[in-house]
């Protein structure tokens, strides 16, 4: 028996940042939308905790104990009492290392892939509670669709959304550390004070009423300043996707992987061909949402 979890990527429409605290984490005030590029993590019975993985980038997807999707594993196992004895596959379509949580997307995968095979039963917010041990993006991975997430981003709010938004994500090569983009975002901001991280009224409202354009408006990533001045090529791809008819831009997450809104798939699909002929990125993926999140799709 084994059962296999399907679990998206997302892309913060908003991430404010707040000073770093005494525990070294931020405060967030982070809108996250989950699209419609997923990961498949797989569980099936085995002597002892292995671990593979296949698909883009699988080769930077450590095979270890650090991989969120064996702590999953083993947090689930050991709240039980039980042995973690199972093999984890990962079928990789999530950017690695892209600011898109492909990693936090594969711990609750585990996580409810762990729940089903072991026929636990666990509640939503028994999971959510695991979620938020294992990472700050956890969490959304889990619930999908559209929420703030507060404290270090584990808290979340579900956002009603209507309709449906249209991405184009350009993957560059190489990754971008996510505590070394904070640690530059904190360097940039050591002279000033930095202010107490709150949700986008305008872009809350954008999301509810389906409004692409308002939402073009409204998006910010207070992590952008950070990961152009240590990936300043970053900058001439955002200006690529702008020109080739994007609605609005930003470094998704922690980067380096870049994001564009555009007004319909149509478009969507005109601004990903003028970014992969500019050679101004790796590739680059159409993708849509609100989707669901972590979502059983065989046992």
């Amino acid at each position: 028996m084994s059962v296999t979890v399907r679990v998206p990527a997302k892309v913060n429409a908003q991430l404010a940042v707040g000073g770093v605290r005494p525990d070294g984490y931020h405060d967030l005030a982070n809108v996250f939308l989950a699209v419609g590029l997923y990961d498949e993590v797989t569980v099936t019975p085995a002597a002892s905790l292995t671990l593979t993985c296949a698909g883009p980038g699988a080769e930077q997807v450590p095979l270890d104990r650090t991989n969120l999707a064996a702590r999953a594993a083993e947090l689930l196992a050991a709240r039980h009492g039980i042995s973690p004895d199972v093999h984890i596959h990962i079928d990789k379509d999530i950017p690695v290392a892209g600011g898109m949580a492909g990693g936090s997307a594969d711990g609750a995968g585990a996580l409810l892939a762990c729940d089903a095979l072991w026929g636990l039963g666990s509640s939503r917010d028994e999971l959510l509670s695991l979620c938020a041990e294992l990472g700050s993006d956890v969490p959304f991975s889990l619930v999908g669709g559209a929420a703030l997430g507060t404290g270090r981003g584990e808290r979340l709010t579900e956002l009603e959304v209507r309709g449906t938004f249209h991405w184009v994500f350009a993957m560059a090569d190489g990754g971008l550390s996510t505590p070394v983009v904070f640690g530059e975002f904190d360097r940039l901001n050591s002279a000033v004070a930095v202010p107490d991280p709150v949700a986008s009224p305008a872009l809350l409202e954008a999301l509810r009423t389906g409004d692409a354009a308002a939402l073009a408006g409204a998006l910010v990533n207070d992590l952008q300043p950070a990961a152009l001045s240590l990936r300043p090529s970053l900058s001439e791809t955002l200006a690529t996707g702008m020109s080739a008819g994007a609605l609005a831009c930003l470094v998704s997450g922690s980067g380096p992987t870049t994001a564009f809104l555009t007004k319909d798939e149509d478009a969507a699909g005109a601004v990903a061909s003028v970014m992969v002929a500019s050679g101004t990125c790796r590739a680059a993926r159409v993708a849509a949402g609100p989707v669901r999140g972590a979502t059983v799709v065989s046992s």
